[in-house]
Order: C-alpha cells, then sequence, then structure tokens
C-alpha cells in the first residue's frame, strides 16, 4: 500500500483547506495510506477529515484559528517552534533579514514572517513516504521541502505569489527539492512563474476538485438566512482579511444604501479584520445593512437563499466560494484581478466589475434593477463544467 503524506498550514474553514479534504475523500482507502501534519496543529475542519486519514500531530486543537481562543493558541505556537530544535541564532538571522526586506517592498506580513520559524520548530516525521504533498504555500511548503523524507514531493501553488507577499529570500529555495509544483489556474502558473521562471517545465495546472453533488445536497438541508427580509440579499463568503477587501465592500454598500436600494450585505467568515470593519459598519450606520455572520458548518443554503454573491478582492488565486456560488447558479459581482477574470467570463456567466466602492456598487445595482439578467447569469454559471476530471492521474503518475 502506497503512503501518502498531506502537509499544510492550518485546517480552518477556508478554500484550500476544503479542497485538500476533497482530494482525500477521493483517494481510494483500499490502495493509499493517508496521513496528514498540520504545521499549526489546530483547525475545525478536523472534525470533517475522511475516517482514514491518520493525523500526525501529537497534539491538536479544533479550535478555529481566525476566534480570540485560537489566536491566542497559535501565539504559545509561535513561541514553542522558537525554542525547538535550538538554531536560534539561525532563527534570528532569518527574521531580521525577511523583515527588512518585507520593509524595503512595503509588505510586512507577521503571518509569511513566521512559517519558517514556525515549521523548523514543528514535529518531524521519521517515516518516509511514497509522496508527501505540500497543500499550502509557506510553512507547509518549507516543512516538506525541509523535514519530511519522501520518494517524490509535490507542492501546492493556490494564490497569485508575488502580490500574496512571498519571495525568493523568503523561501530560501525551497521549491528546488519539488518534483511537481502544481497551480491551481494558469494565472496563479504564470505569477508564479515571474518569481521562479527556472521552475516552467515541472509546473502544471492542477484544478481544485470540488464535488458538485455534496454542495447541492448540502444546500438542501436546514439553514441560511434566518432574518425575515425581503429585500435583495447580497451574500460574500470567506475570511475577514486585507485581501478579501470588505472594507471597500461596506463603503459599497453605503452607496446602495444611500441611493434607496432595499438590499442587505451578509458576510460568512471570520478573521482579523473583525473588529475594525464593526467599526467602519457602525460609521457608516450599516448596523442593519451589511451583517458579519460568523463562520459557519454549512454555507451552502446561504449561497442558495441570495439574490446576488459578490466577490469584490484585491487579488486572488482560484476561488472555491466563486465555484461553490456558480455550481449553485448565484448571479455574481467579482472585481476584475488576477483570478476572478479567469473563472468568470464578464456578462456571460456573472460580472467583473472595477475594484472601486463605485465599481461595485454600480455592478451590483444593476443586478438589482434586471432580475432577468440575475437569472440568466445565474442559469449560465450553473452550467459551467468543472475542470478536475485530468488532475487525480496527474497526482497519481508521481506514484510510479
Amino acid at each position: 500500500m502506497k503512503k501518502i503524506l498531506f502537509v499544510i498550514n492550518t485546517l480552518g474553514r477556508a478554500g484550500a483547506e476544503m479542497a485538500m479534504l476533497e482530494l482525500m475523500r477521493q483517494l481510494p482507502k483500499e490502495e493509499y495510506e493517508v496521513s496528514l501534519y498540520v504545521v499549526l496543529g489546530q483547525g475545525e475542519l478536523v472534525r470533517e477529515l475522511p475516517e482514514h486519514v491518520k493525523v500526525l500531530n501529537r497534539t491538536y486543537r479544533d479550535t478555529s484559528v481566525l476566534s480570540q481562543h485560537g489566536r491566542r493558541h497559535i501565539q504559545k505556537t509561535v513561541i514553542r517552534s522558537f525554542f525547538r530544535h535550538g538554531k536560534w541564532l539561525r532563527k534570528l538571522y532569518y527574521l531580521a533579514t525577511v523583515a527588512f526586506e518585507m520593509k524595503k517592498r512595503q509588505k510586512f506580513q507577521l503571518d509569511k514572517l513566521c512559517w519558517r520559524m514556525i515549521s523548523d520548530g514543528g514535529e518531524y516525521p521519521k517515516e518516509e513516504y511514497d509522496l508527501a504533498i505540500a497543500y499550502l504555500e509557506g510553512g507547509a511548503t518549507y516543512f516538506t521541502a525541509d523535514h519530511v523524507k519522501a520518494k517524490k514531493k509535490a507542492a501546492f501553488v493556490h494564490i497569485d505569489y508575488g502580490n500574496a507577499g512571498y519571495s525568493r529570500k523568503m523561501d530560501r529555495d525551497c521549491y528546488a527539492g519539488f518534483d511537481r509544483i502544481f497551480a491551481v489556474s494558469e494565472e496563479v502558473r504564470t505569477n508564479f512563474l515571474r518569481v521562479y521562471p527556472e521552475w516552467a517545465e515541472k509546473t502544471s495546472i492542477f484544478h481544485n476538485i470540488v464535488n458538485r453533488e455534496r454542495i447541492l445536497g448540502l444546500a438542501d438541508l436546514p439553514g441560511g438566512f434566518e432574518d425575515s427580509f425581503d429585500g435583495i440579499r447580497l451574500l460574500t463568503v470567506g475570511r475577514l482579511t486585507y485581501q478579501k477587501a470588505y472594507d471597500i465592500a461596506a463603503s459599497a454598500m453605503k452607496k446602495i444604501k444611500d441611493a434607496g436600494y432595499r438590499a442587505r450585505w451578509y458576510v460568512l467568515g471570520e478573521g482579523d479584520q473583525r473588529e475594525a470593519l464593526e467599526k467602519q459598519i457602525k460609521t457608516l450606520g450599516l448596523d442593519r445593512d451589511f451583517k458579519l455572520l460568523g463562520a459557519v458548518d454549512n454555507p451552502y443554503p446561504y449561497y442558495k437563499g441570495c439574490d446576488i454573491y459578490v466577490h469584490a478582492t484585491r487579488f486572488e488565486g482560484k476561488s472555491i466560494a466563486v465555484q461553490e456560488a456558480q455550481i449553485l447558479g448565484c448571479a455574481i459581482v467579482a472585481s476584475d484581478c488576477n483570478g476572478n477574470r479567469e473563472q468568470i467570463e464578464n456578462g456571460v456567466d456573472g460580472v467583473l466589475c472595477g475594484f472601486s466602492t463605485a465599481g461595485i456598487s454600480e455592478s451590483i445595482i444593476s443586478l438589482i434593477e434586471d432580475r432577468q439578467k440575475r437569472e440568466r447569469l445565474g442559469k449560465a454559471a450553473a452550467g459551467k463544467q468543472l475542470e478536475n476530471e485530468q488532475e487525480m492521474q496527474m497526482l497519481l503518475e508521481l506514484l510510479g
């Protein structure tokens, strides 16, 4: 039986994590012994792992990495990682040089700065695997490259690499040790190769695996909107982070409200921007109109019940949330940025808008006013073909 190890940063409820779980579900348990190591040893999706997957972490917490309690646990993990396995001077030198580079590039991001240190302070597996898969950038990739013994190694890239803040100095040539690199879309591949042009031959497209039938089934379960609002429901699903640009969305909602439209914007997700967003929402007078509902176990009834799905992000890799909205036949408004424009054909199965308060609000208003267009876009989105037929074979070819 072939042994496969997946490595991921956390198991929080987010797109890449959900796609990894679906990939695991499609691996026949009779043929593959599947293990998982979570770099931060934390995340609520552990409860949804397939039963045959073995978690290697000696200690694991099923708390969300975005909750207050979860963030405190992360701080303890970071401190523990610094002292584990020694090499403190080397770690300090890395932190100092990369922090200097980040500030020079005006892209200082504490989480990315700490990934190398956290991975070096992890629990190194002793077993050798037939295939080790780093399913996310940063910590998972560093850990797999440096501390996992495997006959073959593969790394996944889910984001606009350079725009997300990664750099060669930060990575320390980690991709040299991988046999294959999988980008989740053509634009993700193009942007990754701008940073690493030498790895073009071993970098392929591997679309996120999404289970259409499972999503449709979950959308029919009880749940979804609980208020009695009878106007236009806008929905966004995603973590409350800078990338997702909820600050711009809230301002766009203010323009929609001031223009006299009966609409309410709902957000499913948690993140480090919640406090700032709550202040902005109060200042704009949107307490009843821009609702932060937090993370939910089953978001699909919300997709099914909304009138317009909005994904106005600053940048993107390939969004699982957009794929889910398409499967469920939502009329979609998305910002015209990397990733989004690869998933949506403007005017055919969604609307691509300018990334501004005016651009977002005007595109939403155009759909509020045109129910027939909403229905046409939603029907076209639901008819899109998923692009995952060949992906599994590419991965299993590494096993020989």
